[in-house]
């Protein structure tokens, strides 16, 4: 299995910021603010720590500067100085996850599932109904799927009666395919949708070139940890993002 470096560095190809700036190995990235992922500073190379109080600053007025909370993505991969500066000025941690990936063998799409152009009226249609999107909050994830630069498939599964009940996005970098934007109709669910919506998308990847598969999921998410693990997905390591607080 690939270490994290390269599944992170495959997750900033397969998620693109909008707007990317990078700081040594420090990387900020702006996207409207739709999604944490997308909108946050991570470290890309635990040695790469140093002059952090400094480095930290200039990511807040980074993100100020873009109407945009500062939110800094720690993992494995976070140097212990800049975890130390992050707990000194007391930024707070939220929504704990852990990224799961497994080698992708060959997979049999289901029939109901549809892999679409990221761009494809049906897949945006079957994101923004299934999420309850605005117009507004549909153009957020748009301007992110215009950026991608790697190939990427949303995927869709209907139910009998032809109504889109599972959906998400599939992005292929670097021989990974992540998974995001996962989404489930809630009066649906407990039904094997997701599960078939997931083989249909890690079809397409396989046949996309990818022999690795990778995604996050919340700690919290019990089913969702239990659909993945079902398809051969295991916990490689966790990470957490950091929220702003009064320095200490």
């Amino acid at each position: 299995m690939l270490g994290a470096s390269a599944i992170e560095r495959a997750g900033l190809k397969a998620w693109p910021g909008i707007d990317v700036e990078w700081d040594g190995t420090w990387v900020r990235r702006a996207s409207n603010g739709y999604t944490k992922r997308a909108n946050s500073i991570q470290c890309m190379d635990p040695a790469d720590d140093g002059d952090a109080e400094a480095r930290v600053v200039a990511a807040r007025e980074w993100f100020a500067a873009r109407g945009l909370p500062a939110i800094f993505r720690t993992n494995l991969l976070t140097g212990p100085r800049l975890a130390a500066e992050l707990d000194r000025q007391g930024w707070s941690p939220v929504d704990h996850s852990s990224l799961m990936a497994m080698e992708l063998d060959t997979v049999d799409p289901d029939p109901n599932g549809i892999a679409l152009s990221v761009d494809d009226p049906s897949f945006l249609r079957a994101q923004q109904q299934l999420r309850g999107y605005d117009e507004g909050k549909l153009a957020k994830l748009r301007a992110i799927l215009a950026v991608l630069d790697v190939p990427a498939a949303g995927t869709v599964v209907y139910a009998p009666d032809g109504r889109p009940v599972s959906s998400a996005l599939m992005a292929v970098a670097d021989g990974i395919v992540i998974t995001g934007n996962v989404i489930t109709d809630v009066t649906e669910r407990q039904k094997g949708y997701a599960k078939a919506m997931m083989r249909t998308g890690l079809a397409w990847a396989r046949q996309a070139g990818a022999s690795i598969a990778a995604l996050n999921v919340a700690r919290d998410n019990v089913p969702g940890i239990a659909l993945y693990e079902s398809l051969g997905y295991a916990r490689q390591y966790d990470y957490v993002y950091r929220i702003p607080g009064e320095a200490k």
